[in-house]
């Protein structure tokens, strides 16, 4: 059972993972693999508004997308671009990437071989991932500007679009988690979390939504926000 309480926790939640940046034209429009082809769909959006020439999609497969995406989740994102009319020439693919860091890195190359100048950077990922890319470009690929973006939904609408309340709240805590987790080891800048954002997190650990936290670190994260 869902509380009212867990739900309000996980609003907050949401709220901090997004970043409201407002889309503005950008050098190329990286989207970000995942289950998710709202990601490519939004991709091809902010392209029809000429908000960047040249699209790029990252990504392997995963264990959860292995068989909704056997071609790749970066090869299915492109195709998905090619069905909405982005014509081929616009979007390059990068096939390889398994996590944030490598999409970024790999993303980088890519364009770097395809003689691409960058100076300013369209990042496109789902809804409660726009932090975690935005602090995971800002480490890896310094000195570009960084513009975060995602499908404009609210939290009831991406809850229904997964059909699984209890596993979108897992996922929000498990990308707090890593918010909290990722700096120390390099992955990522550190960027400060409000006071009611630690304590909803915290909350929502105890009450058991933890199926993607990482193994052996929940309580290691709670200390870093006491500090």
């Amino acid at each position: 059972m869902i509380s009212t309480q867990d739900w309000a926790d996980t609003r907050l939640l949401w709220k901090y993972h997004q970043m409201g940046h407002s889309p503005q034209p950008c050098s190329v429009a990286i989207g970000l693999g995942s289950h998710d082809l709202g990601v490519a769909d939004m991709a091809v959006e902010l392209y029809e508004r000429g908000m960047a020439p040249l699209l790029v999609f990252t990504g392997a497969t995963s264990p959860t997308t292995r068989e909704r995406m056997p071609r790749g989740e970066a090869v299915h994102y492109r195709e998905r671009a090619l069905e909405l009319g982005v014509p081929s020439s616009a979007v390059l693919v990068e096939p390889r990437a398994r996590n944030t860091g490598e999409n970024i890195t790999f993303s980088r190359e890519l364009l770097r071989e395809a003689g691409v100048e960058v100076s300013s950077i369209l990042l496109i990922s789902k809804p409660y991932e726009e932090r975690r890319a935005y602090a995971t470009a800002r480490k890896l690929w310094p000195g570009v500007g960084i513009i975060s973006a995602s499908s404009p939904m609210t939290l009831d609408e991406y809850v229904d679009s997964i059909g699984d309340a209890r596993l979108v709240i897992d996922m929000l805590v498990g990308a707090l988690q890593r918010l909290l987790v990722y700096p120390e080891q390099g992955f990522m800048i550190s960027q400060p979390v409000p006071e009611d954002v630690a304590e909803a997190y915290e909350r929502l650990c105890r009450q058991g939504f933890t199926s993607r936290l990482l193994r052996d670190a929940a309580g290691q994260a709670r200390s870093q926000m006491r500090r």
